[in-house]
């Protein structure tokens, strides 16, 4: 279930993270405009650690991602095992190797842009979470950013940016697990391949869920 951790909480982020309401304004949130000015595409590396509400903390993942204004985005975990979530604006697809399996759901239904997407396109922004300024801490300044909703799959998802835009990403489910990404190597508007953003099951690959209508069924050997 740890495995799939992360894809759980980008499903909830995307899900209710079209936009961000009530803007807050103070240090954080300028540097959030500063970040995201100009921007329509990023690529950078992550780690990430998962800690359990009893406070017990998770190996440490790490990985690549890339997005692009206004839907598009691809996170692939590379260690300590691998796996693949890409958005094409359509759908997103989860890939689990170990597993041969893929779970797609449909994009538009289910979510709309992440957090990370929203750098790309800050016009997004509307009244679907408080966000609160969070002072400093950690060597960061921090937005925290909490549902509207009447049954918000998450409790808060903290933004922490440095002089050089968003560093780190603090995410507490309801179980009380906090999820800490912490982003390095961002470069600006690079020129990303289309087919990053394209997604085909591989042969033998269960595939579960909302197919586009021209894809075939699971594939086998």
């Amino acid at each position: 279930m740890k495995r799939f951790h992360f894809a759980a909480f980008l499903a909830a982020l995307i899900m209710l993270a079209s936009s961000i309401a009530q803007a807050a304004t103070g240090p954080a949130r300028a540097r959030l405009d500063a970040f995201a000015q100009g921007l329509h595409a990023l690529s950078g590396n992550f780690t990430q650690t998962l800690t359990d509400p009893n406070g017990k903390a998770g190996k440490t993942s790490n990985g690549a991602l890339v997005l692009e204004a206004p839907r598009q985005f691809r996170w692939d975990t590379l260690a300590p095992y691998k796996q693949t979530i890409v958005a094409d604006g359509s759908r997103v697809w989860l890939y689990d190797p170990d597993l041969e399996q893929v779970t797609v759901r449909r994009q538009d239904t289910e979510e709309s842009h992440s957090p990370l997407t929203v750098l790309t396109d800050l016009s997004q922004l509307d009244k679907e979470f408080h966000v609160i300024e969070q002072g400093e801490h950690d060597g960061l300044v921090w937005l925290r950013l909490t549902s509207t909703a009447k049954d918000p799959q998450f409790n808060y998802a903290d933004l922490g940016f440095d002089a050089n835009g968003l560093a780190r990403m603090q995410f507490k489910d309801q179980l009380g697990a906090i999820t800490d990404i912490r982003f390095l190597n961002w470069k600006r508007n690079p020129d990303i391949p289309a087919q990053d953003f394209n997604f085909t099951p591989p042969k033998g690959a269960d595939v579960i869920g909302d197919l586009p209508e021209l894809t075939t069924q699971p594939l086998k050997n």
